[in-house]
């Protein structure tokens, strides 16, 4: 089996308890699963409406304890592709009103909620298939500061030009080593994605590459050279390290407060 996937990258499988179902059963099964190209999962997994996320602190404070939190200074929009509840936290924790939105809320509807930051977060979906989301992204472009996280970087990519492609063997774990290229500093992060912008595809005028996987060399970060956007493809906020990558929801604080 693991020649087979070294040879021939990620494939189709079908897992079950041994008799349960035939051979030829579990091939069909496999074989009929519409795969990941193409896919736009997003839409299953998303929030059905606008809802602001742990106003009393409780889901974020340590130990249940609310006035351990900084007051809201800032608030924040979270476009919702599958978001992960550490992201919501990490932007909560660091005194932000964090304000959830659907995954096809256009663009305008966001600005119109007044915040001084939108996130487009993680989630399961080949960007390519997310036209709406990338429409939202390349619309508010330079408009407000930006954060993108796993798909959310990819969706950056595809809005500044850029294309993504399926990687032959997905990142999946909590120990790829990446390497900040303007610090030369290696942070060890967690990852889940089968797709990675296309380097070569970067208008190179406006989009810097920030970060690049030691592993495979693939495209680990990228940042905007005049306008106030970054994304990283890892997790920041499920770093293996207490502290590894959680400098970057620190950073785009910053972005928003102007400092």
């Amino acid at each position: 089996l693991t020649i087979l996937i070294r040879e021939k990258g990620s494939l189709k499988a079908f897992m079950c308890v041994t008799g349960t179902v035939s051979e030829e059963e579990a091939i069909a099964r496999a074989r009929r699963w519409e795969g990941l190209d193409g896919q736009d999962y997003a839409c299953r997994v998303t929030c059905p409406k606008p809802f602001r996320w742990d106003e009393d602190g409780k889901l974020t404070a340590s130990w249940g304890i609310a006035d351990s939190l900084p007051q809201p200074m800032l608030h924040v929009v979270v476009y919702d592709f599958g978001v992960k509840w550490n992201i919501l936290r990490s932007l909560r924790r660091l005194g932000m009103a964090v304000t959830v939105v659907p995954a096809r809320t256009p663009a305008e509807a966001v600005l119109q909620m007044k915040p001084d930051g939108v996130v487009f977060s993680n989630g399961p979906a080949d960007p390519a298939a997310l036209t709406y989301a990338v429409e939202a992204a390349r619309s508010l472009v330079g408009r407000i500061p930006l954060l993108g996280i796993c798909l959310g970087h990819q969706l950056f990519g595809l809005a500044l030009g850029a294309r993504t492609y399926r990687l032959k063997f997905g990142h999946h774990g909590c120990n790829h080593p990446v390497k900040d290229l303007a610090t030369g500093a290696v942070e060890i992060t967690s990852q889940n994605h089968n797709f990675a912008v296309d380097p070569a595809t970067l208008p190179a005028d406006d989009v810097e590459v920030t970060h690049l996987n030691l592993n495979d060399g693939t495209v680990e970060g990228l940042r905007h050279r005049r306008k106030p956007m970054f994304s990283v493809q890892y997790h920041p906020e499920a770093a293996p390290g207490p502290h590894d990558a959680s400098h970057l929801f620190i950073r785009f604080r910053n972005m928003m407060a102007g400092e």
